[in-house]
């Protein structure tokens, strides 16, 4: 069978691995320029994350879902949250080494410091647009990991209001990226 625009997400979730190549093809672009934007100067990691947002879109490609949004914003939202992630083990990583050298540890802190401030201006700048509660749920949810229930225990919020808040702020998120020119590639 072909993979073709019609049938490549029917085909993915059947796990036929020539539907992930069709991805590769036809959408490779948008996880190379998102995963680029967040992983600037470090190119190493580039490959990396690139296999990360594959192996993501191939375990969960059934959380996938037409009706709320098309795939290539979806693909451009999990190669974002899986170059932020690289990032995130990278300056894990930075931090747990020993080095050396002095000037090796110099150039390593300055560089874990400004990783990490450059990750939470980006972040500041994306949640800019919402309200403080909702900056929290997404910094809870998508910064700290933490899962929807307990997000809601910790609000005291009903789970489906949690939801709510995350879907009208991906919306707001997504107008003011677009009218920011950074949503190019949603």
């Amino acid at each position: 069978m072909k993979i073709t625009e019609e049938n490549f997400i029917k085909q993915l979730k059947l796990g036929n691995e020539r539907a992930l190549e069709f991805i590769i093809n036809q959408y490779g672009w948008v996880i190379k320029t998102v995963a680029k934007k967040y992983l600037y100067k470090k190119d190493d990691l580039l490959d990396e994350c690139l296999n990360d947002v594959l192996l993501a879109v191939w375990e969960n490609i059934d959380t996938f879902d037409i009706n709320k949004n098309s795939f290539k914003n979806w693909l451009a939202g999990v190669s974002r949250y899986k170059a932020i992630d690289c990032k995130r083990k990278y300056l894990k990583n930075v931090k747990e080494e020993s080095l050396e050298k002095a000037e090796d540890i110099e150039d390593t802190q300055s560089s874990y410091i400004l990783l990490k401030q450059e990750i939470l201006e980006n972040m500041e700048e994306m949640l800019s647009c919402l309200s403080s509660n909702d900056r929290r749920i997404f910094e809870k949810l998508f910064w700290k990991g933490e899962s929807v229930k307990s997000i809601s225990k910790s609000m005291d919020m009903k789970e489906s209001a949690i939801y709510n808040h995350v879907s009208r702020g991906k919306k707001k998120l997504r107008d003011h990226l677009t009218a920011t020119g950074r949503g190019n590639n949603l």
